[in-house]
């Protein structure tokens, strides 16, 4: 299950009704209502929202969900790959935020939820596309939220860290050609990240996490869910002198 599937059930529990969207019809039973939306299409964003605005006639809460991982060395990752990371996790958020912003300032109400990532506020070695993305994110999410605020449109981010879901079968890796010097380095990190996600806690603690933001009157800009030690990483990486944080992560991934 993915956070996308746990904050959906986690919202049913709770009582709130629920559309979860996924890029092809759902063949197993939900406790949420299923809708077709790919991110990455804009008559698709387009269709999905009008969908539940026809149902609906409101939109109270947007949870931005979709993402997708890479793993690469910034001098060797293909165009097309970039494309592709920063098609799902930057320009498809937007289009979804702007496929319901229109109705949220309309009711005069409203909350957006970005999934981002602990990597969105740091450099992560030879995840820098993805580190790059979240960070874009992130920023995305400062502007947005000062613009809509005065429609009664509330924004903000959520910080996930390692998660155990399905992102190790999606992550997309560039290896570089067989002469690469990177590619004993892409190889171990990725089977460093790969062995962390399986180790990791379940989506469950970031949608609690979402729910509690849910029933905030007013919410923060940002919100850190992550492991005490990737709290404290991002922690350190506001205070740190940058050599040293940076000898903090070179150690992490066996950099030295």
């Amino acid at each position: 299950m993915g956070i996308g599937q746990a904050t959906a059930s986690q919202l049913v529990r709770a009582g709130h009704r629920v559309y979860g969207t996924s890029r092809h019809p759902l063949h197993t039973a939900v406790d949420f209502h299923p809708l077709v939306m790919d991110v990455n299409d804009d008559e698709s964003v387009q269709v999905a929202v009008s969908e539940v605005l026809q149902r609906e006639q409101r939109v109270d809460v947007l949870i931005n969900n979709a993402g997708l991982g890479i793993v690469g060395a910034l001098e060797e990752v293909p165009d097309e790959m970039i494309r592709r990371v920063f098609d799902t996790n930057v320009w498809g958020l937007l289009r979804v935020c702007r496929a319901v912003l229109p109705a949220m300032r309309q009711q005069g109400s409203g909350l957006i939820v970005n999934v981002s990532s602990v990597a969105g506020v740091m450099g992560l070695p030879y995840r820098g596309i993805y580190s790059a993305s979240k960070a874009a994110v992130e920023m995305l999410t400062e502007s947005l939220r000062l613009e809509v605020r005065p429609f009664g449109v509330q924004v903000c981010s959520i910080l996930p860290g390692d998660v155990r879901t399905n992102i190790n079968s999606n992550r997309l890796v560039a290896t570089g050609p067989a002469h690469s010097p990177y590619r004993q380095s892409v190889s171990a990190i990725n089977a460093q990240i790969r062995a962390e996600v399986r180790q990791a806690d379940t989506p469950a603690y970031i949608a609690e996490s979402i729910e509690k933001i849910i029933n905030e009157s007013s919410v923060a800009a940002h919100y850190v869910a992550a492991p005490p030690v990737q709290k404290l990483a991002v922690w350190l990486k506001r205070w740190l002198p940058s050599r040293w944080f940076e000898a903090l992560i070179k150690r992490s991934y066996g950099l030295d």
